[in-house]
């Protein structure tokens, strides 16, 4: 790690969390933890080909808990001084006085961390300059324009960089800590006049900048799908097969996580409380966890309460068999903690009946009379009950084959039944964030309009 990318080193910043847990201690803590942390990045956004936003950061933060039995108190500072750790650490111990008995809070158990982390190779510096990373969002938004005259305005283009490092540790002996970075190029081209305008948007991210798609084909990628979706006509309510496409598709499975991870579980704030076991998924479906992908958005050799993670199979034909638990949720539920204290890791959604036909034309060929959904709108889940309703665009399909886009409708079900009518999933898989699915295949949906 370079020290020109940080203005503090590793070795400095696990000082720093020795001294928070040692005076956690002094004060009578019974145990504590500290993060420590570091980042800068450039953001530049350019529209219609001037500079729009300049954004240059270099933050820091200092966070620590404090224990005293059961009773927890939090307080953080981004001021590395002796005395302002020493304050925050007070701060905490303060607050976790004053605190109620929790019977479920503490650090995690000692035969849970990660003592010997592996390196999976997250961290790629990109500092491009100013005028560099302003030249790349130029060049992806041209390219949008270039493809097509209708596409005569845009929401712009944006490059962003940024890189970071911590190290976390807590009075039961672990300590740990890397650099990531974490890299994007975007745009979001809008095709058509007046009252026929249709917009769109393309990303690439990466943790390593090499490995993002050239500005070029970001920018005519973008273009094609808002020029796609110009003369969109409102259809008549109907019940009938729904395709999600790929990047919509990584939505419902962040839905599954969400329905079982731990807070929502033992807050009884979800239609999957209980659900450990049961048949969810059609039997072809399989989803697995693996955060020591090298390289991967979502890999992690720790989480973030230091407790190692592993591979796992979350669903095994169709049923589950693992929920995304952090301690506290997994003792308010009576289980072990998954390594899940920070969200998923890795997550991949597969079909045993994924044939190499099934890309996106051959979904599209499967599902035969039905919609096409590209872009969702509204927040319109209700994880309690399951009930599932989204604005939606897209295209209507017949015999395989796309007749004309699609606005102004709304696609409503619940997430059990949807869960359990996926007929298919497509092997035109994409990553977007820490999960990775083709296009789903939904059996029957109710899709209203007109």
């Amino acid at each position: 790690m370079s020290d020109s990318v940080f203005t503090h080193t590793q070795n400095q910043l696990k000082e720093f969390v020795d001294d928070m847990l040692m005076y956690a201690r002094n004060l009578g803590a019974t145990d504590a933890a500290a993060e420590v942390s570091e980042s800068n990045g450039l953001s530049v956004s350019v529209r219609k080909g001037k500079v729009e936003t300049i954004e240059q950061n270099n933050d820091k933060g200092a966070g620590v808990t404090v224990y005293i039995g059961h009773k927890r108190g939090n307080a953080s500072t981004s001021d590395f001084s002796s005395q302002s750790l020493r304050t925050t650490v007070e701060a905490a111990y303060n607050i976790a006085r004053f605190t109620a008995e929790d019977d479920a809070a503490g650090l995690p158990d000692v035969h849970m961390l990660e003592r010997q982390p592996q390196d999976l190779a997250l961290y790629y510096p990109w500092q491009p300059s100013v005028a560099e990373a302003i030249e790349m969002a130029a060049r992806c938004e041209a390219a949008a324009f270039a493809v097509d005259k209708r596409i005569a305005n845009s929401d712009g283009a944006n490059v962003y960089a940024q890189q970071s490092h911590f190290i976390s540790g807590n009075t039961r002996g672990f300590m740990g800590g890397y650099p990531y970075s974490r890299h994007m190029m975007s745009v979001a081209p809008i095709a058509g006049k007046g009252a026929n305008m249709q917009r769109d948007d393309w990303y690439s991210s990466s943790r390593n900048a090499q490995h993002l798609a050239a500005p070029e084909a970001i920018g005519r990628y973008a273009a094609e799908r808002a020029l796609s979706r110009l003369k969109a006509r409102q259809i008549s309510t109907r019940q009938c097969p729904v395709l999600f496409e790929a990047p919509l598709a990584t939505g419902l499975l962040g839905a599954f996580v969400q329905a079982t991870s731990g807070g929502a579980l033992y807050r009884n704030a979800s239609f999957l409380v209980g659900s450990m076991g049961m048949l969810l998924f059609p039997q072809h479906i399989r989803i697995t966890e693996d955060p020591h992908v090298p390289g991967a958005m979502g890999s992690a050799p720790f989480d973030d309460e230091g407790v190692r993670t592993s591979q796992r199979d979350v669903v095994t034909n169709g049923e589950i068999r693992g929920y995304f638990l952090s301690t506290y949720s997994a003792r308010k539920l009576g289980m072990q903690t998954t390594g899940n204290a920070g969200g998923a890791h890795n997550l991949k959604l597969l079909s045993s009946h994924t044939q190499a036909e099934d890309d996106f034309e051959g979904m599209l060929k499967k599902m035969g009379t039905g919609l096409l959904v590209t872009d969702l709108m509204g927040q319109g889940v209700n994880y309690v009950t399951g009930d599932y309703s989204r604005g939606a665009s897209g295209f209507w399909v017949e015999h395989g084959v796309i007749q004309y886009p699609v606005e102004e409708i709304t696609i409503a079900g619940n997430l059990k039944s949807m869960f359990r009518s996926i007929v298919a999933v497509g092997n035109d898989t994409l990553v977007r964030g820490t999960i990775e699915t083709g296009s789903i295949l939904i059996d029957n949906m109710t899709v209203a309009g007109s």
